[in-house]
């Protein structure tokens, strides 16, 4: 038997999932908030349910398949992707720094995994200026929902083709599966605007902000409250809720272009549960493909499965077909535009 766990570190919630031999042991949600403030209540959860072979970590932006005792200076950085003229205390992802910090003094064997620009099943040409086509976290969901549509159409990884769509609590993404392979991405960063994150932005604003861009402007301008309160009973009727929706419509159409004999469009996250959510993705999709929800916590127990299948599980066919082994490189290795051999070199 193998007894595996995979951590989704959310801008709302941190989730664990565990898994002995496949099956869900753990499900488990912490307040961001609360984690930041003291990481401990991730690790002991951890610590308390094992001994593990192995567990995903919080990855943020994605290393290729990078162990722990393997991760320094340099790892954490490309993870967090956080500016040294900036503070590197609770922003954004809750203190991500010391949450890892505490994950890595910990003891456990912990690997942290690629985002979809690690991936090879991505054709270099798509990843061209893009460093965030879908976080660790993405592609985790994204192996979830390629389990969970073989399972319900009883057909083989390898024929599993959809868009996902993860609407979180903060940010919205979404990635393209073909053939069961990761082929594209839009994520959270570059792609359609969300709850609380503003998602792609325009490059003349960035421009016009100059100094002021700062990890704080890539959290705010979302869609349902500029205050990052989401209380979905009473923003329905308002224009945040249309642009939510709309954004959403339009990252699943682009991504046809990737794939296009997509059979489902999939849904994760916070939002994927709001009223009305999905009755309003399938009217603006129904000519595209079926909308529904993915199941549970689907980034963490998309991460416990990948672990899984590391250790040579029940899901060990699902990490070979997302060629998660063969993660590459780094985030900032398709950069063209001027300045970015300074970013590199930083």
């Amino acid at each position: 038997m193998s007894r595996v766990a995979g951590v989704d570190p959310g801008t709302v919630s941190f989730d664990v999932c565990a898994l002995d031999d496949g099956e869900i042991t753990l499900e488990r949600s912490f307040r961001t908030a609360d984690v930041g403030a003291d990481p401990d209540l991730l690790v002991n959860a951890l610590v308390d349910h094992g001994p593990f072979e192995l567990v995903l970590g919080p990855a943020g932006y994605g290393l290729p398949l990078v162990p722990v005792e393997q991760v320094g200076e340099r790892e954490l950085a490309l993870m967090l992707l956080v500016r040294e003229d900036e503070p590197h205390g609770r922003m954004g992802v809750g203190g991500m720094r010391s949450i890892v910090r505490a994950l890595m003094a910990s003891g456990l064997p912990i690997v942290f995994a690629p985002g979809a620009i690690h991936l090879p099943t991505i054709p270099p040409y798509r990843k061209w200026n893009r460093i965030d086509l879908g976080t660790a976290d993405k592609v985790a969901s994204a192996a979830l929902c390629i389990a969970d549509q073989a399972k319900r159409l009883d057909v083989d990884f390898a024929e599993t083709s959809f868009v996902m769509l993860e609407l979180g609590g903060a940010f919205s993404a979404a990635l393209a599966v073909d053939a069961g392979r990761i082929v594209d991405g839009l994520g959270g960063s570059s792609g359609p605007i969300g709850a609380r994150a503003c998602g792609a932005l325009d490059a003349e604003v960035a421009y016009l902000l100059g100094g002021a861009l700062s990890k704080r402007t890539v959290f705010s301008g979302g869609a349902l409250d500029p205050r990052g309160e989401l209380d979905l009973a009473e923003v329905r009727s308002r224009e945040g809720w249309l642009a939510l929706q709309e954004g959403a419509v339009k990252a699943a159409l682009a991504l046809t272009a990737s794939a296009p004999a997509a059979r489902e469009i999939l849904v994760a996250g916070r939002l994927a549960q709001a009223p009305g959510m999905i009755e309003a993705l399938g009217a603006g999709l129904a000519h595209v493909a079926p909308v529904r929800i993915a199941a549970g916590l689907a980034a963490a127990r998309g991460a416990a499965m990948l672990a899984d299948g590391l250790v040579g599980g029940r899901y060990a066919a699902l990490v070979e077909r997302l060629g998660v082994r063969d993660a590459s490189g780094s985030v900032l290795d398709h950069l063209r535009v001027e300045g970015a051999d300074r970013i590199r070199l930083r």
